[in-house]
């Protein structure tokens, strides 16, 4: 039993178990060819071929994955990321619609009719409704503003 789990058949159908989880996890297209790679020096060693010539297959199968299917992958499979213009928003002012104050976790801003929720770059600085206040960052869906004087 111990010479099964020592065969390069085991080795290479783990390997391949492990690059597929790898790739299941990551979903960022980077272990599936080393799967495919797996695969092929698997089927070398069912075939009883000496193990270098296995590992010789691997990493040549793998290298001509990567390089030659790894960019029609990335632009055809990969879902395309749409880019917004937000980073326009920074340095233009907006209208407080709601008091922002970051210890009480409240305010809201109004940016091209967009209502925004907004933090103070300052913590101890609160900013009433009905202000204007300026844009420093964004930070994921958050306008974090100074109060403009």
């Amino acid at each position: 039993m111990r010479d099964f789990f020592l065969s390069p058949v085991f080795v290479w159908l783990a390997l391949m178990i492990v690059f597929v989880i790898a790739e299941i996890i990551t979903v960022g297209l980077t272990s599936i060819w080393f799967a495919g790679g797996a695969l092929a020096a698997l089927l070398l060693a069912l075939a009883g071929l000496s193990p270098v010539v296995q590992v010789v297959l691997f990493f040549a199968v793998s290298f001509v994955l990567l390089f030659f299917t790894r960019p029609f992958a990335l632009k055809y499979v990969k879902p395309h990321n749409v880019k917004t213009n937000y980073e326009d928003v920074i340095g233009k002012d907006v209208q407080v619609s709601e008091r922002i104050d970051n210890r009480a976790g409240t305010g809201t801003a109004i940016f091209n009719g967009q209502e925004w929720t907004a933090r103070s770059m300052d913590e101890h600085t609160v900013i009433e409704a009905g202000a204007t206040a300026q844009v420093a960052e964004i930070r994921g869906v958050k306008l974090y503003v100074r109060q403009k004087l």
